[in-house]
């Protein structure tokens, strides 16, 4: 009985450590996905709760300033939340029969004023600081791109020197073969596109932001490079970036523009200088065959896939 008994405890152990090593196993590849999905590609990721990685040091100011205001929101939501439960449980009917008549108090007046007057100036020196930061526009950018919104889609002029233009729509399932981007994880569904906008990293690129004469107001927005502005017809608006890390990163319209107004996604990928420099060269007269070997040489994909076509929605 003893035996049986020790028997069935040792299977017990051998069950459980079974049971933690596949557990230990399913952690392991999730963390393995999630940091390979982070290293090629910066996207919107299940159940996350904080913003994106930062890519460039606008979105790194953004990131510091989201943690440096939780530093008051916090405790002023904490203490709130007691004063409301201290006056419920201490100022109720059955505990305190007899209301107070007291009419006002001075040192509390004056705490609940000067106390927010100084948490907003704490708050506001530097939000006032990051916006500056984020207008000031660089007098000499390394490469200028004007983007226009059209419903629904996304046209790309390069200007200067490479005289690169192309539309980026949002890549359809039955493209994805042709494309050569059948990786759901590296081309996410409803975010991958069939042209990317490529740029060198640690280069400064200077964005102008419009829509079609035409059309309506839509938003140019990547939350990896802290970058949102309004692309209105008829008005040219500007934004920048310094890309420090190589990689796909995607974004969208943020601005509601119609039915499809869930079908404007934006992709940018990242490379070296080396890379750029060949892809601008190659696709001033073959954009597709630039963006094929581009992703060869990245993605390690073959260099004969075809891209898909250009075709509206």
């Amino acid at each position: 009985m003893i035996f049986a008994l020790w028997f069935d405890v040792d299977q017990a152990l051998v069950g459980d450590l079974t049971v933690m090593k596949r557990t230990y196993a399913v952690l392991a590849a999730l963390a393995c996905l999630l940091f390979a999905s982070v290293s090629f590609a910066d996207q919107p990721r299940p159940w996350q709760m904080t913003l994106q990685d930062a890519a460039t040091p606008i979105m790194s100011q953004i990131r510091w300033f989201e943690q440096y205001t939780l530093w008051f929101i916090v405790p002023v939501t904490i203490f709130v939340l007691i004063l409301l439960i201290l006056v419920v449980v201490k100022f109720n009917a059955r505990a305190n029969p007899v209301p107070s008549k007291t009419s006002h108090n001075t040192a509390i007046e004056i705490v609940w004023t000067v106390a927010p007057v100084l948490i907003l100036f704490a708050i506001a020196i530097p939000s006032f600081n990051l916006l500056t930061y984020q207008l000031k526009m660089p007098e000499n950018p390394d490469l200028t791109i004007k983007a226009t919104a059209t419903q629904w889609l996304w046209s790309y002029e390069y200007q200067g020197e490479q005289a690169v233009a192309f539309d980026s729509y949002l890549l359809k399932d039955t493209d994805r073969a042709a494309a050569g981007k059948e990786d759901i994880a590296r081309y996410p569904r409803l975010l991958a596109v069939d042209n990317e906008v490529v740029v060198p990293v640690n280069k400064v690129v200077r964005m102008l932001v419009t829509a079609a004469p035409t059309d309506v107001i839509h938003a140019f927005a990547m939350p990896a490079f802290g970058v949102k502005i309004d692309a209105i017809p008829g008005r040219l608006n500007e934004t920048w970036f310094t890309a420090e890390r190589e990689g796909l990163y995607y974004g969208q319209c943020s601005e509601l523009c119609g039915k499809d107004h869930a079908f404007m996604p934006i992709a940018i990928r990242v490379v070296s200088e080396e890379k750029y420099a060949a892809w601008a060269q190659a696709a001033t007269s073959d954009l597709a065959g630039a963006n094929k070997a581009l992703m060869a040489a990245v993605d390690g994909a073959p260099a004969a896939v075809q891209t898909a076509a250009n075709v509206s929605n």
